[in-house]
């Protein structure tokens, strides 16, 4: 009977003291419109900020002396901005976005909208907060504005007639943000220099090359000043980095006695992949072994044959060869189980329907290979190699063409198809020429071609191509697939057609 008599029971309301309508007691007699009206919530915001940017480099001060590297309305730079709030804490923070400005401004305009209880009732507010942006060169840019600002330098070199390693290398460089530290990198006919303002940065980029690559270094140092009174020298470093002289594709001649060490695996072999070691494989007998990079150093060997030196020949038929036919090889190292053994009758390309003389030869590439198709090798029947090992070998136990890379397509209808990009470094006094766009071509088909190749390399999606040829189709030919590439930072225009900046989650 009691519970029933205070169901019944209504709560009493009063008036708003402003506006008149009825409203529940609390504290203040106001309903919340008027209580918006009177009680600020955001006046421990400031509404107007000032920050730091180096106009050298794009950088804004954390004090007291740390430098984020942040683009325009992006969310590195609303999270420095929010940081910047120092009323923040009170209020809880519901949303902020950038309200565009014009970029060389100096203004740069976030609007945030918060909530916080006042009296018993939650309010929620918005307010636009101004940041001024004030030049301020940091010690880095001061360095680099000064004469002899460099402490160390990398002198990073391959003598090859090719630049894949080097955009291998590039990729790695940007995945790691190696670079970062980096003041200057300037081009080279056979490489790159790194330069540095500290000593430190630069060995820590060379032990990053000596996990990656195979390579080796050597350490110079020039006195540029000396102080007597306290006994301060101040010296300049450089580093030689070598890279072995051996790419993918590469076919090789190894000495005796480093084919002996490696299980007897034949001299003749095809460099598959080079990552911080060498990894061959025999074409003949499916063989396959890794050469470190030491091993390389105490028993140096050279390419025989690169891409460039390659000739076209069509398949006119194969043969599978299984593995109860196979004869027993003296290696005895481990076999490729990617790879599949086949014997394959070529013939030019240049000289198809011309001649009946077919080229035979023993190739790894029997489960991509087919009749009619187009593919890549080393002629060795006609090829002046100068090497050493090379010179040694029986003529009559050599076979006439090493065949490496199968050819899907031509190279324009692959560019064109081709739905994704890579990033790159800014590198001084770069020219681009048609010998490396060609190199870079090649790149990018070992990419697409070479699962494990590009495990370790930021792949992003073009969206350009991705808008013009979504529903073309791409079989003919090993390509990236959408869920192997990443989503590049983009800026998305809101419904007045405006850039808007990214939203908090």
């Amino acid at each position: 009977m009691e519970y029933m008599q205070e169901a019944s029971r209504t709560v009493g309301k009063v008036k708003c003291c402003d506006c008149d309508i009825l409203i529940e007691p609390n504290p203040t007699n106001m309903c919340p419109e008027c209580l918006r009206k009177r009680v600020d919530i955001t006046e421990s915001i400031p509404k107007q900020v000032i920050i730091y940017c180096c106009k050298g480099c794009n950088r804004y001060l954390k004090p007291p002396d740390q430098w984020l590297p942040c683009e325009l309305e992006s969310r590195e730079l609303l999270s420095f901005c929010l940081k910047k709030l120092t009323g923040l804490k009170q209020v809880n923070l519901v949303d902020a976005t950038f309200v565009w400005t014009e970029p060389h401004s100096k203004r740069i305009k976030v609007k945030i909208v918060v909530q916080k209880e006042a009296f018993g009732v939650i309010l929620q507010q918005e307010l636009i907060v101004e940041y001024t942006v004030n030049s301020h060169m940091c010690n880095d840019c001061h360095r680099s504005e000064a004469k002899n600002f460099w402490k160390a330098v990398i002198q990073l070199r391959q003598r090859v007639q090719h630049k894949k390693t080097f955009f291998y290398l590039e990729q790695l460089i940007l995945k790691h943000n190696m670079h970062m530290n980096c003041l200057n990198i300037k081009t080279n006919n056979s490489g790159l220099d790194f330069y540095f303002g500290k000593k430190d940065d630069a060995r820590k980029m060379i032990d990053f090359f000596m996990t990656v690559v195979p390579c080796r270094y050597s350490t110079a140092q020039q006195l540029i000043s000396h102080d007597t009174h306290s006994n301060i020298f101040d010296y300049k470093y450089t580093y030689s980095v070598e890279i072995v002289p051996i790419c993918k594709n590469d076919v090789v001649c190894l000495p005796v006695s480093v084919a002996k060490a490696l299980g007897s695996i034949g001299q003749i072999c095809i460099c598959h992949r080079v990552t911080n070691a060498i990894y061959l494989i025999d074409p003949c007998t499916l063989q396959v072994a890794d050469v470190p990079s030491p091993v390389y150093w105490r028993y140096p060997f050279h390419a025989i044959g690169s891409v460039k030196q390659f000739t076209e020949y069509t398949v006119m038929d194969t043969n599978y060869i299984p593995d109860s036919e196979r004869i027993t090889f003296k290696g005895q190292g481990a076999l490729s189980q990617k790879h599949v053994l086949s014997d394959a009758w070529v013939v030019r390309s240049s000289e198809l329907g011309l001649t009946e003389n077919l080229i035979h030869s023993r190739t790894h590439l029997g489960h991509i290979l087919k009749p009619g198709d187009l593919v890549l090798g080393l002629d060795l029947s006609t090829s002046n190699v100068n090497d050493e090992s090379f010179n040694k070998l029986k003529k009559e136990n050599l076979p006439d063409v090493i065949l490496v890379k199968k050819v899907y397509e031509d190279r324009d209808s692959r560019r064109r198809k081709r739905k994704w990009k890579l990033k790159h470094l800014e590198i001084e006094d770069e020219i681009e020429t048609s010998s490396i766009e060609r190199d870079f071509d090649d790149f990018l088909e070992d990419l697409e071609e070479d699962v494990t190749y590009r495990q370790n390399v930021n792949i992003y999606k073009d969206h350009k191509k991705l808008a013009v040829d979504a529903d073309e189709s791409n079989e003919n030919f090993p390509t990236i697939t959408l869920q192997d590439m990443l989503d590049d930072l983009t800026l998305e225009e809101d419904a007045t057609g405006e850039e808007g900046g990214p939203m908090l989650e």
